[in-house]
């Protein structure tokens, strides 16, 4: 892998992702730490080694999203994940949605003749 276009990438990251990426990378690690379970264990569960384990516990942006789901999966939050974009926590989506409502609708009726 060449160096040079990993680190690129990475300063390409905004820094809103970076911080949300190194915050999940916290919280999975707490939640390890909550449940007595030590990072060799975890990363055999998940099947995955523990370098990787130690790179999403970093928050890692080049780590993929299924080791992250998978330790999620393991640790027994995976609830969570599916709900991270549900349409019910989506604000702005709904507010978007909202704005476009029709202000009238009218129910056509079939004529009498």
């Amino acid at each position: 892998m060449n160096t040079d276009i990993s680190k690129k990438n990475l300063r390409s990251i905004p820094i809103p992702v970076k911080r949300a990426l190194h915050k999940l990378g916290q919280d999975i690690k707490d939640a390890r730490r909550r449940r007595r379970i030590t990072m060799s264990l975890l990363a055999e569960r998940a099947s995955i080694s523990r370098t990787t384990l130690s790179k999403i516990e970093k928050g890692n942006p080049q780590v993929s999203l299924e080791s992250y789901a998978i330790v999620i999966f393991v640790l027994g939050m995976i609830d969570r994940l599916a709900e991270l974009v549900d349409v019910r926590y989506d604000e702005l989506g709904l507010t978007l949605e909202e704005e476009h409502l029709p202000q009238r609708i009218r129910h056509s009726q079939a004529r009498k003749g």
